[in-house]
């Protein structure tokens, strides 16, 4: 960290997304803050985003994670897709899940291919820490 408060390097660079028809950005707008105050490069795309658009997003940015906020119910419709889209391109990217996921359907999420997943009320610290393990996981570090 600089003088300035700044990092010199970025930690990574993470792609912050909502899929879907789902309007409500506050919670991701946050998670985005957090973790560029924590030292990492964030691309937001903006609402109303396919699975792949954020995949095209993730190649052009060059992202070393995913981060999908989801609220509408539509989790096991809209995140499958996204990380078949990844593999189909023989990419590894991590994809995490934020939002309002039902705890039945984690495991078809963790089984899909989700990397992690972040239910409401997390932490800034937690929301940090997950993104720095699934980065260095993807990584071999």
């Amino acid at each position: 960290m600089d003088a300035f408060g700044e990092y010199d390097v970025p930690k990574g660079r993470v792609l912050v997304a909502k899929l879907g028809l789902d309007g409500h950005d506050r919670g991701v707008k946050v998670v985005a803050r957090i973790l560029r105050d924590a030292g990492f490069e964030v691309i937001y795309t903006g609402l109303r985003q396919t699975p792949a658009k954020v995949v095209a997003a993730a190649v052009d940015e060059d992202v070393d994670a995913i981060g999908l906020s989801m609220l509408s119910g539509a989790h096991l419709a809209l995140v499958p897709p996204v990380v078949e889209l990844l593999r189909e391109q023989g990419l590894t990217i991590p994809v995490v899940v934020g939002g309002i996921i039902p705890e039945r359907d984690v495991p078809v999420l963790e089984a899909a291919g989700v990397a992690a997943i972040l239910a409401p009320g997390a932490s800034s610290a937690e929301v940090v820490a997950t993104i720095e393990s699934v980065i260095a996981a993807n990584s071999g570090v």
